[in-house]
């Protein structure tokens, strides 16, 4: 063994220790620390040592040449995308996941898949869906919408009596995927799947709403010849708009289509008794995708794929070696997604559910949502600002009232990268900036900093 890589192993304890210590800093540091923090970018990329330094070198390098050039994406403030946080207990099952080091896509090594199983069964109920959605963990929204598209595609194979698996996309001739607003992972996987982009059709959406219109989705489902594919989504990134899945499922019986929904953060709004109503019918989903990195507050990268017709997936996805087990009833993990390799992502979500329970992460669903509002209800009594969109759940879109132009709109969101990081966005043309509340640390004291931060800014810029 290399005499560093042996002297670590026999001080492993303390190195882990170090490591814990170093991250509990970082942790402890997140309130107060720069979201966005102004530091300099280092020299070239220095050369790959030829001699090892050992654990405690790397670390005390890690931590004086790139840890204060990290964002605070962990805190409270940081309001870009949709980035959750990690709770303290998935960061302790993400922990573990690394110590243990699992490959759980073979039921061939210890019990990996069923705790996977299992999670997902708590997933499930946490989102209202009935048993015949089974679920795979996968690593984020866009493999989530990836997966379930190509789920489709394997469905229109067989209403036309081909197998895009076997036979390749060319065999389906021309397809058709409808959508009202589309999250841009949608293109992406239509031009990985081989279906292309420009199968993508958009279809009206209700009038001032990015929900698409039900009446306009009837009729373009009859202009289109043979079966086809629709899009719902449940809570767009923009607005978090969300489309009525139950009256595009009352199409079923005058359309032939496949149902795929992106609920990447959306799904969470069935925790909320006040919001439940906005993920109606989610189980009317041929496919559906879940961002758990967003609303479930695990680290990164996480998200699950529930389908009602598993026997497709496995016809895609299916992996034949003589080291893996066979298809069978219940299939192999290994043969349900694009990953040959699959860490065991469960484990985080099975820690924070397990300790927090449905009524923990409800309240931080809730308490999200009414950080959103009430920075939307700041904002919006300040002249300064205009809200581009009502505040439906828990993004707040929203431009500058005099000449939101991108340039005025990016030294805005410079000015304010300190105490709080939001992203830009076009909303009906017009340029603004989106905050996104998901971290469970977010409190009203934070909204309040926020805003005063933007109001601030707001004025100087003027």
């Amino acid at each position: 063994m290399d005499r560093t890589l042996a002297a670590d192993l026999a001080r492993l304890p303390d190195l882990l220790d170090a490591t814990r210590r170093a991250a509990a800093e970082a942790l402890a540091t997140l309130d107060e620390r720069a979201v966005v923090p102004d530091t300099p970018k280092p020299a070239d990329p220095e050369p790959l040592p030829e001699q090892g330094c050992g654990t405690e070198t790397a670390l005390a390098a890690f931590r004086a040449r790139w840890e204060p050039r990290l964002s605070a994406s962990a805190g409270p403030r940081y309001f870009g995308f949709v980035t959750g946080g990690a709770t303290p207990a998935a960061l302790a099952g993400d922990w573990l996941t690394a110590a243990h080091d699992q490959n759980s896509n073979s039921a061939m090594d210890g019990a990996g898949q069923d705790l996977e199983r299992e999670t997902v069964g708590w997933l499930r109920e946490l989102f209202g869906l009935s048993d015949a959605h089974t679920g795979t963990f996968v690593s984020g929204a866009t493999m989530s919408n990836t997966t379930g598209l190509a789920i489709a595609r394997e469905w229109l194979g067989t209403r036309l009596g081909v197998s895009p698996a076997d036979d390749g996309a060319g065999a389906l001739g021309p397809v058709r995927v409808l959508s009202g607003a589309p999250h841009s992972s949608i293109a992406k996987a239509l031009s990985v799947l081989g279906l292309g982009r420009n199968s993508l059709v958009r279809v009206p959406t209700l009038p001032g709403r990015e929900a698409v219109d039900p009446a306009a989705l009837d009729r373009a489902l009859a202009d289109t010849p043979g079966p086809a594919v629709v899009v719902a989504n449940a809570g767009t990134v923009n607005t978090v708009d969300f489309d009525d899945v139950p009256a595009i499922a009352a199409l079923r019986p005058r359309h032939d289509f496949w149902l795929h929904t992106d609920a990447a953060f959306g799904a969470f709004a069935a925790l909320s008794p006040d919001h439940a109503h906005l993920a109606a019918g989610l189980d009317a989903s041929d496919s559906l995708c879940v961002d758990l990195h967003k609303w479930l507050n695990v680290p990164y990268d996480s998200a699950v794929q529930f389908t009602r017709r598993r026997d497709l997936q496995a016809r895609v996805f299916q992996n034949a070696a003589a080291y893996l087990g066979p298809l069978g009833e219940h299939p192999d993990l290994v043969h349900l997604t694009p990953e040959n390799s699959h860490r065991l992502r469960a484990l985080a979500a099975w820690f924070t559910l397990r300790a927090y329970g449905r009524q923990g992460h409800r309240e931080i669903v809730e308490r999200n949502i009414a950080g959103a509002r009430a920075l939307g209800a700041a904002l919006a009594e300040d002249p300064a600002f205009t809200l581009l969109a009502p505040v439906r759940l828990n993004v707040v879109c929203f431009t500058l009232a005099d000449d939101p132009d991108p340039a005025r709109l990016t030294a805005l969101r410079e000015a304010v990268a300190a105490e709080v990081f939001v992203t830009p966005t076009v909303h009906e043309g017009t340029a603004g900036l989106r905050a996104a509340f998901s971290n469970w640390r977010t409190t009203q004291a934070d909204v309040r900093r926020a805003a005063r931060a933007l109001r601030t800014a707001a004025r100087e810029i003027a």
